[in-house]
This record gives structure tokens, sequence and C-alpha cells, in this order.
């Protein structure tokens, strides 16, 4: 075979070669495109879930933040409230009752049986009553009521004596961690432990508030924090947040963990703990150069003012300051807590000096609840109802103010875990992994120390998620996150249905998409992208028009009282959490029973103030129905239960598996 022709042979094996190589290649681009499209597609649906978590969130805490306002008026046209129960009134504006100011006698009256066997404290307590509680946590054990009665009585005694904010110093040998919110999930706070190590004198920690609630191990991770400061009260610092507040408690669950662990002394606990949420400091500046506040700062906000501020009397960040004639804080701007009107005079059993000033809440609120946000200026955070959104412009001035270079926050859930913003200025960490639903984001922690750069630090508590495809992990997110969605609409059926029918003219029982998001935002109010949401929603026609009523398939709220008419169970069934905080406050015992005439009362009050439109004789005859072995108690908690949402889904589902 000559030269010649085995050039060319080689050369057509070559082509060969190379026409496989480029049909590989773009074989490959095609499914790296393909793929990089549907991993966009998931984090979209991702991120959308997200956002009606937060929206849902944010709503809520905004009807919280109203009940303030409620419980002012409440307190100004409950005429039987000083006759019945004094203590409704100290409670909810004023000091603890004298009673309730020196309870170490309550320890004295609680016995440690030898069956029990659980953790055993030693006072003075030292690091290995730390490692005694972690691992009695681990195995699920209770901690007997008398220990939690004496470290909340050692942490009061402890943080009575702090500043409103601590002051820290770190250096290139020794580092501080920062955490953030906790929600009462124990398997992150352990799981940072086992990462970073458990607090010390070498190993510093600062937790930054929302310590509690929404999880289901709140006491546990407080017994453990108050633990570790007790012992190394230099190196762990506790910032307050949002939730610790008794009356966020009431809301979100803490005070329900704490009477369910605690039948006979979980009063007891409650009362001591409102005592002790107001002691914690309000903040952490480390190195003179780094402020740590749970929310967030305004463009008024006065650090100098902050740092003298009686903290204690902040019983609730919930229950402004009731305003005397003549005190010239009446006049100042309400600008921060759109909910509240005040009324012009609430005579309580408290006196006026010891309450904040309206200027100095003001200021409190603002760190506690405030969001940074990309926009500048200061503007109210209608979002949550309370405190403000500040832009990085805000940021610069506050820092520049008083020689600081950054601000760490907490306050809002982050799907790494962490962000930064405002030009690297604002970094917001979130400690609770999995916050909304399982998978739904990672926590992280930060490490710092003088001269260097915050080193951050994710994980992810997983007991099945990391055995899931991403693409289970995102369907169960946003399947979750679309339930709860139709939960609130339907909890606004009546009012939907009146607004869609005024922009469907023709009545043909469709409105065009754009109609539809339009309504849906405009009744509920929760600033989503309902065109994106659509399609798990509502059915559309080929033309792409929404076939309304098919908001409502398949869900429906649960009658516990079936001649009820439709309206007074929405709004039963929407007002569900305030009702039952409202009711709490006046059940001071935890017994779980009103009277129904107390029930009559309070109803019409917040029938009138909420502008509700209810028919007194429906209260009336809804309240005999309540009172179910006619001694005049309602069991206010069991009845207000009762009003749930019943998916077809799950009515499908229980079938399904009675028949299998």
């Amino acid at each position: 075979m000559s030269t010649h022709n085995l050039e060319d042979m080689g050369c057509g094996t070559s082509s060969v070669k190379d026409m496989r190589s480029e049909q590989v290649l773009k074989a490959a681009l095609v499914i790296q495109n393909w793929y990089r499209g549907y991993s966009t597609r998931l984090k979209a649906r991702q991120r959308y879930a997200l956002t009606v978590f937060q929206s849902i969130e944010y709503a809520d805490e905004q009807g919280q933040l109203q009940l303030s306002n409620f419980f002012s008026f409440m307190l100004e046209n409950y005429a039987h409230i000083h006759e019945k129960d004094p203590e409704i009134a100290a409670r909810l504006f004023g000091s603890t009752l004298q009673d309730y100011k020196d309870r170490q006698d309550y320890v004295a009256f609680v016995d440690v049986p030898n069956s029990y066997n659980g953790p055993r404290l030693q006072f003075p307590l030292t690091f290995t009553d730390i490692d005694l509680l972690v691992d009695a946590f681990k195995q699920q054990q209770i901690l007997h009521a008398r220990y939690v009665l004496e470290v909340l009585f050692e942490t009061k005694k402890v943080l009575k004596q702090m500043p409103n904010f601590t002051h820290v110093k770190t250096s290139p040998s020794k580092e501080i961690t920062i955490c953030g919110d906790l929600h009462g999930k124990l398997d992150d706070l352990l799981l940072i432990f086992y990462k970073n190590g458990l607090p010390s004198g070498s190993n510093s920690y600062i937790f930054n508030g929302d310590f509690v609630d929404r999880g289901r191990n709140s006491i546990e991770i407080l017994m453990i924090l108050f633990v570790s400061f007790l012992v190394y009260p230099n190196d762990l610092h506790l910032n307050r947040g949002n939730h610790e507040d008794f009356m966020m408690n009431l809301r979100y669950g803490f005070t329900k963990e704490i009477l369910c662990k605690y039948k006979i002394h979980g009063k007891q606990i409650l009362q001591i703990l409102e005592d002790v949420y107001t002691w914690l400091p309000i903040g952490t500046i480390i190195d003179n150069e780094i402020l740590v506040i749970h929310g967030g700062i305004s463009e008024s906000t006065d650090l100098n003012l902050l740092h003298r501020v009686e903290r204690h009397k902040m019983k609730s960040v919930l229950m402004p300051p009731t305003p005397l004639d003549g005190d010239p804080d009446t006049n100042v701007k309400k600008k921060k807590f759109n909910a509240t009107i005040l009324p012009r005079e609430v005579k309580t059993s408290a006196s006026h000096s010891e309450q904040l000033t309206k200027h100095e809440w003001e200021q409190v609120i603002d760190i506690l609840w405030s969001d940074p946000r990309g926009k500048k200026g200061c503007y109210p955070n209608t979002s949550r109802g309370g405190g403000c959104y500040f832009g990085p412009d805000i940021t610069s001035k506050v820092l520049n103010r008083y020689q600081l270079k950054m601000l760490i926050r907490s306050h809002e859930c982050k799907p790494e875990g962490y962000e930064i913003c405002h030009d690297g200025k604002v970094i917001t960490i979130f400690s609770a992994s999995n916050y909304y639903e399982e998978g739904s984001n990672r926590g992280a922690y930060i490490k710092l120390s003088s001269g260097m750069a915050p080193r951050f630090f994710q994980y992810q508590v997983t007991r099945t998620t990391c055995l899931r495809p991403l693409y289970q992990r995102v369907n169960a997110i946003e399947s979750s996150a679309i339930r709860i969605l139709r939960e609130r609409i339907i909890a606004r059926k009546t009012d939907l249905i009146h607004a869609f029918q005024l922009q469907d003219r023709s009545k043909s029982g469709k409105l065009s998409m754009s109609q539809w998001a339009f309504c849906m935002e405009n009744t509920l109010g929760l600033n989503l992208p309902w065109r994106s949401l659509s399609s798990r929603l509502v059915t559309t026609d080929t033309n792409g028009d929404v076939n309304y009523m098919s908001s409502f398939q398949d869900i429906h709220i649960q009658k516990p009282v079936k001649e009820a008419q439709s309206t007074l169970i929405e709004t039963l069934y929407r007002y569900r959490s305030d009702l039952q905080i409202i009711f709490n406050v006046i059940d001071s015992d935890h017994s779980g029973l009103i009277s129904v005439e107390e029930f009559r009362s309070m109803w019409k009050l917040f029938n009138s103030h909420y502008n509700i439109h209810i028919d007194d004789f429906q209260i009336d005859e809804l309240a005999e129905r309540m009172d179910l072995n006619k001694d005049g108690s309602i069991d206010f908690n069991e009845f207000l239960k009762a009003f749930h949402v019943v998916h077809k889904l799950d009515k499908l589902n229980k079938s399904g598996s009675g028949l299998a």
C-alpha cells in the first residue's frame, strides 16, 4: 500500500473521530443546558415557596402586633376587668405584681422525687452540668421543674447586673461564634456544638435572640443556654429577640410547650420567664466595631439612649406605653408601629414611672423588629407591621455616627443560612435549618476575631432529605407552602367571592389572570407572585381565563357547629389565634376556661374594634353551644381547635391508609 493511501486512511480515521467528538460535545452541551434550565426552574419554584412561607409568617406577626391596639382598647372598655381580675391590667401594661416579685419561695415547695431519673443539677453550676443537660436532652429527658425554676432565678439574678449592651473583645487567638435564631430547634443547637464545641472560657458564643417558639424544644434550648451562661457569664452572651416575649409565646407555641411539659408548675415557670425576658441584654458590641442586635436599625436609632434605657420596663414589645394626659411623649410621631393607635388615657395599676417612654419604646422596637432592604431610606415595615425597613444609606449613616464598621443581625430566614448586604456592612445570620419545612433552608453561624474577615459555617440537620433527590425536596417544600396558602385563601372565601363577582360583570364565572391576581392580592395582602403561583391554585380555560371558584376546590373549613353561618365560621377560623391569645390573657390561672359572659363581652369588643360584621345574636347562640355541659364555662382552647381546614387530599390519604 502506498504512502499516499496510508495518509488517506489516516486522515479518514481522524475525520471520523473528530465528527464523533463533535457530536459527543454537542450532546454534552445539550444535556448541560437542559440541566441548567431544569435546575433554574427548580430553584425558582423553591424561591416562590419560601416567599409564600415568609409572607404568611410576616402577616401573622403583623396580626400579632395589631393585638396591642386591641388590648389598649380592651382595657379601656372592658368594664369588669378591674373587679374580675386586676392582674390582667398589670400583666399587660405594668410591672409584675408584688406577689410575684420575689418567687424564690416557689422552689422550696417543689420536691424532686427519688423516682425522677432525669438530669440532676448541682448548684453552683459547673461545666459538667452543661454536659449533663446536653446528654439528657439528646435522650429526650425532661428537666425537673425544680431545676428549671432554680436556673431561671439564678439567670435573672446575674442578668440584672448586666448592661443593656455587652461589650466583648476578641483577638487573633480568641474567636467568638455568633448564632442567629434557633426557634426551639434543639437539633440545630446540638449540631452547632458538635461542629464548633461547647461554650467554654476559650470558646465564646453570642446567641442573637429568638431562642424559643415554633420548634418543639424551646425549654431545652433555654436551659442549655442559661446554664452555659451561668457557668461562663463572660464568654456566653445572650441578646433579646422579638420572641423573648410572653405575648409572642402565646401565639407561637412556647407557652403551650411549657404547660404541656410542666402540668403542675408550668404557670410558675411562665411567670418567672416573663421577668427573665425583660432583663436580657438588647445587644452586643464586638471590639468597639461590630454591632450585634436581633432586628436592625432606623434613621433615628440612638445607641446612647439605648445604652441608658431601663430595659426591664419593656414587659412585652407588643404592649406600647400607655400615655397619660400631659405626657410629652404622646406627640412623638407614630411612624414605626403601624397598627398602634392608643386611647387618650388608660388607667392601670402600674405607675407611669414603671413604663418606658413612647420614644424609648420605639427605639427598642426598631432594633428588635427592623429588616434591611436594598432601597435607600427608612420606611415602615409593612410586612411585619412593626419596626422599619432600612436602606444602605441608613446603615452607613448609623455606623458612621457611632464609629462602627458592621451590623450583624438575625430575624429573617435565609435559604443559605446567612446573607450579606449593604456593601458588606450588614450580615444576617439564621441558625434554624429546615425552618419552614424539611429541606427549606440551611442554618449557619459566624466566627469572628479581631482583624479577620468573618467566616461562615453552614449546615443542615438531615434525616431523610439527604436521601431524596432535589426535585422531590422541592416538591415537598412547594406542596407545604401551597397548603398553608390555600388555608389562607379559604379563610377569606366570602370576601374573595365578593371581589371576584365585582370583577365578573358578565357573570361568566371566569376572570382574566390579571383580574384574578388583583383580587387575590387586594383581599389577602400577602405581596405574592400570584401569576406564577396560579398553576397550583386554580384551573384555567383554553384562553387562559381563570375559573375563579376553583380557588376553593378540594378544601373547606370544618364546622364544629353545623348551624353556624359560613361568614361566622370563616371569621372565627381567621382570627382563632388572636382569640386564643385574648382568652388566654383573661384566663390568668391557665385553667382553659372562661365564663360564657366573658366570652360574649370579649367577642363584642373584638367585633367592634376589628370592625367585623357579625350579629350579636349569632355570638350569643354560639356561646350557648360552646357551653357543652351548661355550667356557664367555655373550654375555649378545645373549641377554637375544632376550627380547622379539611383538605380533600387528607381525606383520600386517610381513606387509603384505612383500606390498606
